[in-house]
């Protein structure tokens, strides 16, 4: 029997990549978090654990995300969770049993990047945002452990992650189009790699197996028309209007005096009209990395809503 031990389970991703453990007989789970479903109650964030067995494979899904910092204190806190809580796991591990393999869940946010296309796991970590300087930090502290211990580490950077009930941008998506108010910019034709939340759970095992840094993405990258297409039919709504570029470009300067909280301001309507995907060659090649498409395998659920 294969054991794993697995923090943020309660998460989006976590959700998932749990339910796919349960589902095999062979395979024993150990839940860690703060929830009172957890197997084992502990916040990583301010302790430093005990286990009293080994893991074969251990997955670190726990992270802070989906939120832009409004002062300096919810800066740190990005540093505290996905840094100081990635540490003590280390820590515990350490005092207790070294494991065969960890995972460490990042993002493709690590690159710093508002456009591109293909880019690929050796372009340089430019991230300035907390939230991406943080995920930088973590990666090296779980890399440079796992090579003192020699213990395998894989590092699995994902771009948006689709699936029923997503959060962030996604799910702030799929509700504007429910209430109407969603509209795709200059016809909705920049590209974002995407790849579905059953497909990182999926194939967790062959990754922890080998090894190494990887993007991944469902390999097509799905343009904003093509998915708002896809969110409306399933969710019985007309089809999507679009605003063109010179329209929504005099919106987003009005948005730049509210800053963040503007539905609509310069940096948002950069992110929403430049391309920007990954290449997922490597895991392809690596461990067989061969996803569905999200355009097909997403299913939005009433939930959701």
């Amino acid at each position: 029997m294969k054991s794993f031990l697995l923090t943020g389970f309660n998460g989006f991703l976590g959700s998932f990549i749990q339910e796919f453990i349960l589902s095999n007989s062979l395979y024993e789970l150990t839940r860690i978090g703060r929830s009172h479903m957890a197997d084992m109650i502990c916040d990583i964030v301010n302790e430093v654990p005990t286990f009293k067995q080994r893991y074969d494979v251990v997955i670190h899904a726990a992270g802070k995300a989906h939120q832009t910092p409004k002062n300096e204190k919810e800066d740190d806190e990005f540093y505290k969770v996905n840094v100081l809580g990635t540490t003590n796991l280390l820590k515990a591990l350490e005092l207790s049993f070294l494991p065969k393999s960890f995972i460490f869940i990042s993002s493709v946010a690590v690159y710093g990047l508002s456009k591109g296309s293909n880019i690929k796991e050796e372009a340089l970590l430019l991230a300035e945002d907390p939230y991406g300087v943080s995920k930088i930090k973590a990666e090296k502290v779980v890399q440079e452990w796992c090579s003192i211990h020699g213990v395998i580490c894989t590092v699995l950077r994902l771009p948006l992650i689709a699936g029923p009930s997503p959060p962030g941008n996604l799910g702030t998506m799929i509700k504007g189009i429910q209430k109407g108010y969603y509209f795709n910019i200059g016809g909705g034709g920049a590209k974002k790699s995407m790849v579905l939340a059953t497909d990182v759970a999926k194939y967790i095992l062959q990754a922890a197996q080998v090894g190494g840094t990887f993007n991944l993405t469902d390999g097509y990258h799905p343009n904003f028309n093509e998915l708002s297409d896809l969110i409306a039919k399933q969710l019985g709504k007309n089809k999507v209007r679009n605003i063109p570029n010179f329209v929504a470009k005099s919106i987003a300067k009005v948005g730049d005096f509210f800053g963040s909280k503007a539905p609509l301001n310069s940096d948002k309507f950069k992110k929403i009209t430049s391309t920007l995907t990954f290449d997922d060659s490597k895991a392809r090649v690596t461990f067989g990395w061969n996803p569905t498409p999200v355009l097909e395998g997403l299913k939005i659920l009433d939930s959701t809503l």
